[in-house]
């Protein structure tokens, strides 16, 4: 009998995906791994944090350091966010059920995706059973499908199934070149699928994943379609993929209740502007509308807890991580995910203290100088 490994071991994200890119077969690593194109976008994301360095306050008070924020009206234990990813059955058989369990116990808000490998609702029962003081919050992400039919299904299923929020992924009109995909002809292994387009995939179970995917996705996405959705359910919408102020202010008129400023980790556009860097800028036009309520979040790039701590210098809300917690699921399965939030929390409420900041409040933007 193989024991499992220790968790405690792995000190930094970076351990955990040094052994999850040995353990993974290489067309599904390269399918966790790889950007579009040059890959200049996905560099970009990590460069973007190397420009500020922490100017950090001293004598302050820090002896408790509180990680607690307001997202959606609702109070949650860290800003720390798990992103909508796809197929998590490729990193492990419990899949997206593992992640669920994990962040539900790491008082983490879950963020289940249209792509997952297993059904919405089972995912939130997963969540909930380990959500035992139902203090953290579950979001969905919705893919928008050239079926209307099966798009308003998968909104009213989300619904139905407590989800608190949609979040709707904007910047996949057609799917990026990711050349390792391409090169790999990447598709589901057998016996795994898209669980909740199950309907919608029969007949194409081993069809190539770039050529599927492009043919499902609606490019006529419009910002009309935000007012269509909101008359479906009663969840708050926010809109994922936005990287300009002027977007982010349509965003607002749409009725949308947030943004995630996003360049889909790199996987769409190539030589799109970096996540973190477009951050400032659909903050201060959000402002200028005063939109109070309007959350703004970041995701991109994000593997370290100084990482986190410059996002919300910069004015973040929350931060949603990705990668990351596809390699601690490789690696441990829940107790693997469970990890990594473990880390990440570690590390800010760590850099929290050495920069004088006993609260999220008061990580203010003066503590981020050029780098």
């Amino acid at each position: 009998m193989i024991e499992p490994l220790d968790m405690s071991t792995f000190l930094t994200v970076r351990d955990l995906e040094r052994v999850a890119r040995a353990e993974l077969p290489p067309s599904t690593l390269g399918y966790f791994k790889s950007g579009a194109e040059s890959q200049t976008t996905l560099r970009a994301n990590r460069r973007a944090f190397r420009k500020w360095a922490i100017d950090y306050r001293v004598m302050v008070d820090v002896s408790r350091v509180d990680t607690r924020i307001r997202l959606l009206g609702r109070d949650v234990a860290t800003p720390i966010l798990i992103a909508p990813m796809a197929y998590h059955c490729l990193a492990h058989p419990d899949g997206e059920l593992a992640s669920a369990r994990a962040a539900a116990k790491s008082g983490a808000p879950y963020v289940a995706t249209t792509l997952a490998t297993k059904p919405l609702e089972e995912i939130a029962t997963a969540f909930d059973a380990a959500n035992t003081a139902g203090a953290t919050p579950r979001w969905f992400q919705l893919y928008v499908n050239k079926d209307r039919g099966i798009t308003r299904s998968i909104i009213e299923r989300a619904d139905a199934a407590g989800y608190e929020a949609l979040v709707v992924t904007v910047d996949v009109p057609v799917m990026g070149r990711r050349l390792s995909d391409l090169r790999n002809a990447f598709t589901l292994p057998p016996g795994m699928t898209a669980a909740n387009l199950a309907d919608a995939v029969q007949g194409a179970k081993n069809a190539y994943h770039h050529a599927y995917a492009t043919g499902r996705h609606d490019p006529s996405l419009t910002w009309r379609d935000i007012a269509s959705f909101r008359e479906i359910t009663r969840m708050p919408i926010l809109l994922k993929g936005i990287v300009r102020g002027d977007d982010a202010l349509r965003a607002i008129d749409a009725g949308a209740s947030g943004v995630v400023v996003s360049n889909h980790g790199g996987r769409q556009l190539d030589n799109a502007i970096a996540s973190l860097d477009a951050l400032p800028r659909v903050l201060d036009a959000v402002a200028s509308r005063q939109a109070a309520g309007f959350d703004v979040l970041v995701d991109g790039g994000i593997r370290w807890g100084t990482d986190i701590f410059k996002a919300l210098a910069l004015g973040a809300r929350a931060v949603m991580v990705g990668r990351p917690i596809l390699w601690g699921l490789t690696v441990g399965g829940e107790a693997g995910v469970v990890r990594v939030l473990q880390i990440l929390q570690n590390e800010l409420t760590t850099s929290m203290a050495l920069a004088g900041c006993p609260d999220i409040a008061s990580i203010t933007r003066d503590l981020l100088v050029p780098a």
